[in-house]
């Protein structure tokens, strides 16, 4: 169970980037974002979020990204039908996520689908719902919920259902 559980946490491991709290919500104008440095000193990469059409409501601190949503740094790519960030202006950082319709996270052979995912800033996690599915190679870890930990690197998934290709 331990190989199921470490398989789960590096698929997971990929969201790290892509939710932690963002510096510059002002990314609005230009699209990209940079993610915020951890205890540990790293370089900013941009994210990139490309959609159809992008409403902002600065008076709310809400944008949503509807149609076709592709959020890409580096090696990992985020896709959904839809998302819509919560940032707070005054200190220039994103509160939560929700990703919502069709989402697909993806770095090189891994994966993690769900019908919903939501990034909680405060709490530093994020909540994967609807038939979320962990993917490795030919692995699969399912649940009817599956929340990562961001800060302590835990996962707990409800509902699991472990699919463990032998190799020899």
């Amino acid at each position: 169970m331990s190989r199921a559980l470490f398989i789960v946490n590096t698929v997971l491991t990929i969201l790290m980037v892509c939710f932690t709290p963002f510096e510059h919500p002002q990314f609005l104008t230009g699209f990209t974002a940079f993610a915020a440095a951890s205890d540990v000193e790293v370089e900013k990469k941009p994210i990139v979020i490309t959609s159809q059409t992008l409403t902002a409501d600065n008076k709310s601190n809400i944008a949503i990204f509807e149609g076709s949503v592709v959020a890409t740094t580096d090696d990992i790519t985020i896709y959904s039908d839809k998302m819509t960030v919560f940032y707070n202006n005054s200190e220039k950082k994103i509160t939560k996520i929700d990703a919502i319709g069709n989402v697909k996270v993806h770095k090189d052979e891994k994966a993690i689908f769900s019908k919903k995912a939501t990034y909680l800033g405060e709490e530093e996690k994020i909540i994967f719902t609807g038939n979320p599915k962990a993917v490795e190679g030919e692995n699969v870890i399912t649940g009817t919920q599956i929340i990562y930990f961001l800060k302590d690197d835990r996962v707990i998934v409800e509902g699991s259902r472990v699919v463990l290709q032998n190799k020899n």
